[in-house]
């Protein structure tokens, strides 16, 4: 009981301070003053395709209006909401039917419970289509479809094919089929999550076409993730725009995968660490220059500077050059402050503290006048970061 307690006193501390500390820390919120509220709005703005206008008219919009969609919306709640619990109802069912009586089945019936399931769903999806009136159950209704269709097919070639099927080309008829079907469905909807299952079952089945052409993984990785870069930025021309920022994590994650696979097969692992994680904190810097994404460039100044730093540290550790390691993080926090980048000052802050506290317990584990000098050192570049503060605003206040 007392265990309980303290879980239970710890995850209100939790919610109550460390969720807004985290979000601080990583930059999540950066919303500090008029001019960041600015460039928030402009980020939000660029993101969604909103034009000055749209912001003007929702503006000028009669408050009078606004509860009058909220009511319209409230009516559809329980709608909706037993809508759901149906379809919830039923997949569970035939899923718990299957379970029980699979070995009972014969082959036509293991078709019927699965493909034929799937074949109803996508029945249904089309209906919806067509009917306009269930919007809310397009994407449930594609992702169930998209699900069953993959293990109908499989089960449809393992009867079909009972002594047994060589996967690759057995996942690679599966995958041209159903991309066949969702392909189908955006050319004559365009709805976003269409195009979604489409490069998924796309890319797919050329990872494992090219698998059967004898390429390598790494290759692969390189190939698909500088495509998908290029799909991500032609998205943010379509109506899908959407789906441009996580097609482009996808790719620039897969992309920076395989060019560290490719780099370790001809320099050491920490040179292939030391690149990859340049390369990404550069990724994200021109995602900062395009004033887009912006979580994307957190995450690329994140694992860019642990990829760079755990490298550089390798590279130098044991090594007459090790104070090449500090003033690298010195370097860097220059620039984490230039490029106000919270997530990359944390980064580098640990990075630096570790190597003083490594630096320290190598050389000088005996010495008393070692951290004093560092106490020392830290208390003269707060007092200079003061004074340049002060001069900063009187030179505002005397022009």
């Amino acid at each position: 009981m007392m265990a309980l307690i303290v879980v239970v006193i710890v995850c209100f501390v939790i919610g109550i301070w460390g969720w807004p500390l985290l979000i601080a820390v990583l930059g999540l919120s950066t919303v500090t003053d008029k001019s960041s509220a600015l460039q928030r709005i402009r980020q939000l703005m660029n993101d969604h395709d909103i034009s000055p206008a749209d912001v003007e008219l929702c503006f000028n919009e009669p408050r009078t209006q606004r509860p009058k969609a909220a009511q319209s919306n409230n009516s559809n709640v329980a709608k909706t909401l037993f809508i759901y619990l149906g379809a919830i109802f039923v997949l569970a069912g035939v899923g718990t039917y299957t379970a029980t009586f699979w070995d009972q089945m014969g082959s036509v019936m293991r078709i019927l419970v699965t493909l034929g399931v799937a074949y109803i769903l996508f029945v249904l999806l089309v209906l919806a289509l067509y009917e306009k009136k269930y919007p809310k159950l397009i994407v449930p209704l594609s992702l169930a479809c998209a699900f069953f269709m993959v293990i109908g097919w499989y089960v449809f070639i393992d009867e079909i094919f009972p002594n047994g099927a060589r996967w690759r080309f057995a996942t690679l008829a599966v995958f041209g089929v159903i991309l066949l079907h969702f392909y189908l469905l955006f050319v004559c909807f365009s709805r976003t999550v269409f195009a979604f299952l489409s490069l998924i079952f796309f890319y797919g089945s050329m990872y494992v076409g090219f698998d059967l052409l004898g390429l390598s993984a790494t290759h692969i990785s390189i190939l698909f993730g500088a495509s998908l870069l290029i799909v991500g930025s032609e998205l943010e021309n379509t109506a899908q725009r959407a789906l441009g920022e996580p097609v482009l994590l996808i790719g620039v994650f897969w992309l920076n995968v395989g060019l560290f696979d490719l780099l370790a097969l001809f320099v050491s692992a920490n040179w292939a660490s030391l690149i990859t994680g340049f390369c990404l904190m550069s990724t994200g810097y021109g995602l900062l220059l395009s004033a887009r994404y912006p979580r994307l460039v957190m995450l690329g100044y994140l694992f860019g500077s642990i990829l760079f730093y755990s490298g550089l540290f390798d590279l130098v550790q044991y090594t007459s050059f090790e104070l090449v390691y500090l003033a690298a993080t010195v370097s860097m926090l220059y620039v984490s402050v230039i490029l106000h980048s919270r997530i990359l000052l944390m980064t580098t802050s640990l990075a630096m503290l570790s190597f003083i506290g490594y630096f320290s317990a190598q050389h000088f584990s005996t010495s008393l006048g070692w951290p004093l000098t560092l106490i020392f050192t830290g208390i003269v570049f707060l007092g200079v970061g003061s004074i340049a503060l002060r001069l900063r605003k009187n030179i505002k206040t005397s022009m």
